[in-house]
């Protein structure tokens, strides 16, 4: 039986993606309501992380609509320094996210093991990420959670944003006043009295500053922890001096203070204020953009650059994992039909709009719909060149 949502494809039918299409390969992550484990696409032997999320979770702790505007705005979205999705979907149980996989660890991890990256690689770290944030400033969104958790490398040691959980789609001209981000990385405004005057995409910058300035030293600028009041961190961007080790280059303090400005007026907040830094006469931005400059930081192949135990986690105390799927959703269908207390009818209803409003995504199919987009005009325009060069006259 084909169902409505299924398309037809090639003289065959292309049946929407789904747990059942991936084989799942081991668990890598946890985050505050969502796991990640590496999964291999049966058809296209294709390897990408996996992200479940709990649906009843997720509706008790209001969080919904936060995985909804994550997956719309992550749906727009293409470039090679973000981590990008591929395929959403959903079952009774879960709802996934299918994204790019990059093995070589996020780059708190790697502080963690107390590397110390060298000036030279945190110099193309900070022109791939900028290339990221002009590209995000052009879709219009601000992703307010830069900070080394949510910058992931790949095998070969390039960065990769993730994590749009609390990122803003900005209408033109407008400003943001609510307060979201890790306090450590939070620029000055986010943190201003006078509410009206809002924030816009410079925020992103500072925090690209302040991660720098992390990676290179070990340490943030200031030292604000998530429990540091409001009230402090404002006086303390107003008195405490950050300093700046004698080793580092006088153009790398210079481009730092750059980012680290507390005025976002005066602020680097654009690509081309980095770009035409002196510091930066000597890169080629076309070779960054294609990843073809080598980072001075490779993350070791042999091994997986994330904590062993959550492997173990998913193996031993984990109460519903994956493997074991099919045999609890048809359990649960059973308990569905005789359970009839007002509090499950209420839990069911949110569960009912949640799988209602989900958002399937699958960009392989998008790429094919474009390609033979692309095709069929290419054959229109060689049925009449005539016209075309008339049209071609004209303008």
């Amino acid at each position: 039986m084909v169902h409505a949502e299924d398309s037809y494809h090639n003289g065959t039918f292309c049946f929407p993606v789904n747990f059942d299409h991936f084989e799942i390969l081991r668990a890598i992550g946890k985050g505050s309501f969502g796991k990640v484990c590496i999964v291999q696409k049966n058809d296209t032997k294709k390897m990408y992380a996996m992200k479940y999320m709990n649906k009843q979770k997720c509706v008790e702790r209001n969080e919904v609509r936060n995985v909804f505007k994550e997956l719309q705005i992550m749906q727009g979205l293409e470039h090679p320094f973000l981590v990008n999705l591929w395929y959403s979907f959903q079952d009774e149980e879960d709802m996934f996210m299918v994204v790019d996989l990059l093995l070589g660890g996020d780059l708190r991890y790697h502080l963690q093991q107390n590397v110390r990256f060298q000036e030279d690689t945190v110099k193309l770290f900070i022109c791939e990420l900028a290339m990221a944030l002009d590209y995000l400033q052009g879709q219009r969104i601000i992703h307010r959670d830069m900070k080394p958790d949510n910058i992931l490398l790949d095998e070969h040691g390039h960065v990769h944003i993730t994590d749009f959980n609390i990122a803003a789609m900005l209408p033109k001209e407008m400003r943001i006043t609510t307060m979201a981000g890790t306090k450590p990385y939070m620029a000055p405004e986010m943190f201003n009295s006078k509410k009206e005057a809002g924030y816009s995409f410079a925020v992103d910058w500072w925090s690209l500053g302040v991660t720098a300035y992390e990676l290179l030293r070990g340490r943030r600028p200031y030292h604000i922890r998530s429990s540091t009041s409001s009230k402090e961190i404002v006086n303390m961007f107003e008195t405490a001096i950050v300093s700046y080790p004698s080793a580092w280059s006088q153009e790398m303090v210079s481009l730092l203070k750059k980012l680290l400005e507390p005025n976002p007026d005066q602020r680097f907040s654009h690509l081309s204020d980095v770009q035409n830094f002196p510091y930066m006469n000597d890169v080629n931005w076309d070779a960054v953009l294609q990843k073809r400059l080598i980072p001075g930081f490779i993350p070791n192949k042999g091994r997986l650059n994330c904590d062993p135990t959550f492997e173990l986690e998913e193996m031993i105390l984990e109460s519903k994992p994956l493997h074991k799927k099919k045999k609890r959703l048809a359990k649960k269908e059973k308990e569905m039909r005789k359970c009839d207390s007002s509090q499950t009818c209420l839990l069911q209803e949110h569960l009912e709009s949640v799988q209602k409003e989900f958002i399937i995504f699958n960009r392989e199919k998008v790429k094919r719909d474009f390609n033979k987009k692309q095709a069929n005009l290419a054959l229109e325009q060689t049925k009449h060149p005539q016209e075309e060069d008339g049209q071609n006259n004209r303008l």
